[in-house]
Protein backbone atom coordinates (compact mmCIF):
# COMPACT_ATOMS: atom_id res chain seq x y z
CA UNK A 1 0.00 0.00 0.00
CA UNK A 2 2.24 2.78 -1.28
CA UNK A 3 0.23 5.88 -2.11
CA UNK A 4 0.71 9.65 -2.07
CA UNK A 5 -0.39 11.24 1.19
CA UNK A 6 -2.05 14.61 1.32
CA UNK A 7 -1.99 17.59 3.69
CA UNK A 8 -2.50 21.36 3.45
CA UNK A 9 -1.19 24.26 5.50
CA UNK A 10 -1.43 28.05 5.58
CA UNK A 11 1.85 28.56 7.47
CA UNK A 12 3.99 25.44 6.80
CA UNK A 13 3.87 24.67 10.54
CA UNK A 14 0.30 23.52 11.20
CA UNK A 15 -1.00 20.90 8.79
CA UNK A 16 -4.42 19.44 8.07
CA UNK A 17 -4.40 15.91 6.72
CA UNK A 18 -6.76 15.27 3.81
CA UNK A 19 -7.73 12.12 1.96
CA UNK A 20 -5.16 10.18 -0.05
CA UNK A 21 -4.11 12.23 -3.08
CA UNK A 22 -2.95 9.47 -5.46
CA UNK A 23 -3.95 5.98 -4.27
CA UNK A 24 -2.34 2.67 -5.16
CA UNK A 25 -4.37 0.03 -6.97
CA UNK A 26 -4.24 -3.75 -7.26
CA UNK A 27 -2.09 -3.27 -10.39
CA UNK A 28 0.51 -0.77 -9.14
CA UNK A 29 1.97 1.19 -6.25
CA UNK A 30 2.58 4.95 -6.36
CA UNK A 31 6.30 5.55 -5.78
CA UNK A 32 7.99 8.94 -5.37
CA UNK A 33 8.06 11.84 -7.81
CA UNK A 34 7.54 15.58 -7.90
CA UNK A 35 4.92 18.22 -8.68
CA UNK A 36 4.95 21.47 -10.66
CA UNK A 37 2.59 24.36 -11.32
CA UNK A 38 1.98 24.51 -15.08
CA UNK A 39 1.69 28.30 -15.17
CA UNK A 40 1.92 28.43 -18.99
CA UNK A 41 -0.74 25.69 -19.34
CA UNK A 42 1.61 23.74 -21.59
CA UNK A 43 -0.20 20.51 -20.72
CA UNK A 44 -3.68 21.80 -21.44
CA UNK A 45 -4.79 20.21 -18.17
CA UNK A 46 -5.78 23.57 -16.70
CA UNK A 47 -6.19 27.02 -18.18
CA UNK A 48 -4.15 30.23 -18.30
CA UNK A 49 -6.37 31.66 -15.57
CA UNK A 50 -6.33 28.45 -13.51
CA UNK A 51 -3.12 26.53 -14.18
CA UNK A 52 -2.98 22.91 -13.16
CA UNK A 53 -0.78 21.45 -10.47
CA UNK A 54 0.77 18.42 -12.17
CA UNK A 55 2.32 15.51 -10.29
CA UNK A 56 4.78 13.23 -12.07
CA UNK A 57 5.02 9.94 -10.19
CA UNK A 58 6.54 6.51 -10.58
CA UNK A 59 4.04 3.78 -11.34
CA UNK A 60 5.49 0.57 -9.85
CA UNK A 61 3.62 -2.36 -11.39
CA UNK A 62 3.12 -5.56 -9.40
CA UNK A 63 5.19 -7.34 -12.05
CA UNK A 64 8.17 -5.11 -11.27
CA UNK A 65 8.13 -2.67 -14.22
CA UNK A 66 8.59 0.99 -13.27
CA UNK A 67 7.36 3.91 -15.40
CA UNK A 68 6.28 7.54 -15.05
CA UNK A 69 2.64 8.66 -14.88
CA UNK A 70 0.75 11.93 -14.32
CA UNK A 71 -1.95 13.22 -12.02
CA UNK A 72 -3.27 16.77 -11.93
CA UNK A 73 -5.32 19.13 -9.83
CA UNK A 74 -7.17 22.32 -10.78
CA UNK A 75 -8.40 23.19 -7.28
CA UNK A 76 -5.11 24.02 -5.56
CA UNK A 77 -4.26 20.39 -4.88
CA UNK A 78 -7.43 19.54 -2.98
CA UNK A 79 -8.55 16.85 -5.42
CA UNK A 80 -6.50 14.92 -7.94
CA UNK A 81 -7.31 13.33 -11.29
CA UNK A 82 -5.31 10.63 -13.03
CA UNK A 83 -4.18 11.53 -16.52
CA UNK A 84 -4.66 8.68 -19.01
CA UNK A 85 -6.21 6.54 -16.24
CA UNK A 86 -2.81 6.37 -14.57
CA UNK A 87 -1.17 4.71 -17.57
CA UNK A 88 2.45 5.78 -18.07
CA UNK A 89 3.50 8.73 -20.18
CA UNK A 90 7.09 7.44 -20.11
CA UNK A 91 7.97 3.74 -20.04
CA UNK A 92 11.36 2.27 -21.02
CA UNK A 93 10.56 -1.27 -19.83
CA UNK A 94 12.82 -1.22 -16.77
CA UNK A 95 12.58 -2.41 -13.17
CA UNK A 96 15.00 0.40 -12.12
CA UNK A 97 13.37 3.60 -13.39
CA UNK A 98 11.97 5.86 -10.69
CA UNK A 99 11.91 9.08 -8.62
CA UNK A 100 11.32 11.70 -11.35
CA UNK A 101 12.19 15.32 -10.55
CA UNK A 102 10.62 17.73 -13.05
CA UNK A 103 11.34 21.45 -13.54
CA UNK A 104 10.91 24.12 -16.22
CA UNK A 105 14.10 25.16 -18.04
CA UNK A 106 13.49 28.69 -19.26
CA UNK A 107 16.53 28.96 -21.54
CA UNK A 108 15.42 26.03 -23.72
CA UNK A 109 11.67 26.51 -23.11
CA UNK A 110 11.06 22.92 -22.01
CA UNK A 111 10.24 20.75 -19.05
CA UNK A 112 13.17 18.65 -17.84
CA UNK A 113 12.86 15.32 -16.05
CA UNK A 114 15.82 13.80 -14.22
CA UNK A 115 15.06 10.23 -13.21
CA UNK A 116 16.94 7.34 -11.64
CA UNK A 117 17.85 4.53 -14.04
CA UNK A 118 19.72 2.07 -11.84
CA UNK A 119 23.44 2.79 -12.12
CA UNK A 120 22.94 6.24 -13.65
CA UNK A 121 20.37 8.99 -14.17
CA UNK A 122 18.56 9.87 -17.38
CA UNK A 123 17.38 13.26 -18.60
CA UNK A 124 14.23 13.72 -20.68
CA UNK A 125 12.63 16.80 -22.29
CA UNK A 126 9.01 17.72 -22.90
CA UNK A 127 7.05 20.76 -24.02
CA UNK A 128 3.73 19.58 -22.55
CA UNK A 129 4.55 17.24 -19.60
CA UNK A 130 2.91 14.39 -21.53
CA UNK A 131 5.25 13.49 -24.41
CA UNK A 132 8.86 12.98 -23.35
CA UNK A 133 12.04 12.66 -25.42
CA UNK A 134 15.29 11.18 -24.11
CA UNK A 135 18.00 13.84 -23.97
CA UNK A 136 21.02 12.28 -22.26
CA UNK A 137 22.37 9.98 -19.56
CA UNK A 138 24.82 10.74 -16.78
CA UNK A 139 26.72 8.66 -14.28
CA UNK A 140 28.49 5.76 -15.94
CA UNK A 141 32.08 5.71 -14.72
CA UNK A 142 31.77 8.71 -12.40
CA UNK A 143 30.94 9.04 -8.70
CA UNK A 144 30.20 6.31 -6.20
CA UNK A 145 28.51 3.19 -7.55
CA UNK A 146 28.44 1.30 -4.27
CA UNK A 147 24.69 0.74 -4.78
CA UNK A 148 21.74 1.80 -6.93
CA UNK A 149 21.27 5.51 -7.66
CA UNK A 150 17.95 6.98 -6.51
CA UNK A 151 16.05 10.25 -5.83
CA UNK A 152 18.01 12.61 -8.13
CA UNK A 153 17.66 16.37 -8.34
CA UNK A 154 19.17 19.04 -10.61
CA UNK A 155 19.06 22.77 -9.87
CA UNK A 156 20.97 26.04 -10.47
CA UNK A 157 22.70 28.03 -7.74
CA UNK A 158 24.44 31.39 -7.85
CA UNK A 159 28.08 31.10 -6.76
CA UNK A 160 28.55 33.91 -4.21
CA UNK A 161 32.28 34.05 -4.91
CA UNK A 162 31.97 35.13 -8.55
CA UNK A 163 28.27 35.53 -9.35
CA UNK A 164 28.28 32.61 -11.80
CA UNK A 165 25.33 30.29 -12.16
CA UNK A 166 26.40 26.71 -11.59
CA UNK A 167 24.25 23.60 -11.71
CA UNK A 168 24.22 21.01 -8.95
CA UNK A 169 23.13 17.41 -9.41
CA UNK A 170 22.35 15.46 -6.26
CA UNK A 171 21.36 11.82 -5.84
CA UNK A 172 21.17 9.16 -3.18
CA UNK A 173 23.04 5.87 -3.09
CA UNK A 174 21.24 2.88 -1.63
CA UNK A 175 22.39 1.00 1.45
CA UNK A 176 25.68 -0.85 0.99
CA UNK A 177 28.68 -2.19 2.89
CA UNK A 178 31.12 0.34 1.41
CA UNK A 179 29.44 3.32 3.07
CA UNK A 180 27.96 1.30 5.96
CA UNK A 181 24.41 2.30 5.00
CA UNK A 182 22.85 4.64 2.49
CA UNK A 183 24.33 7.99 1.52
CA UNK A 184 24.06 10.87 -0.96
CA UNK A 185 26.48 12.52 -3.38
CA UNK A 186 26.56 15.57 -5.63
CA UNK A 187 28.22 16.89 -8.78
CA UNK A 188 28.87 20.51 -9.83
CA UNK A 189 28.75 21.60 -13.44
CA UNK A 190 26.72 23.17 -16.22
CA UNK A 191 23.44 22.23 -17.92
CA UNK A 192 22.34 23.29 -21.40
CA UNK A 193 18.80 21.92 -21.29
CA UNK A 194 19.79 18.47 -22.51
CA UNK A 195 23.20 17.49 -21.11
CA UNK A 196 24.82 17.96 -17.70
CA UNK A 197 28.54 18.75 -17.96
CA UNK A 198 30.47 18.11 -14.71
CA UNK A 199 33.36 20.43 -13.91
CA UNK A 200 35.43 17.50 -12.70
CA UNK A 201 35.14 13.81 -11.89
CA UNK A 202 35.51 14.12 -8.12
CA UNK A 203 33.25 12.07 -5.86
CA UNK A 204 31.62 14.41 -3.34
CA UNK A 205 29.42 13.08 -0.55
CA UNK A 206 26.88 15.47 0.95
CA UNK A 207 27.52 14.32 4.53
CA UNK A 208 29.40 11.74 6.55
CA UNK A 209 27.99 8.86 8.53
CA UNK A 210 25.56 6.14 7.55
CA UNK A 211 21.98 6.54 6.35
CA UNK A 212 22.21 10.07 4.97
CA UNK A 213 19.70 9.71 2.15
Amino acid sequence: NMSWGHAVSKDLVHWQELGVAIPHTSQYGVFSGSAVIDTKNTSGLGSPDNPAMVAVWTRADVGGNQSQSLAYSTDKGRTWNLYNNGDPVLDIGSHEFRDPKVFWHEDSKAWIMIVSAGDHVSLFRSTDLKAWRHASDFGQGIGSHAAVWECPDLFPLTDSSDGRTRWVMTLSVGANEETAGSTAQYFIGDFDGSVFFPEDRDTRFTDVGQDFY
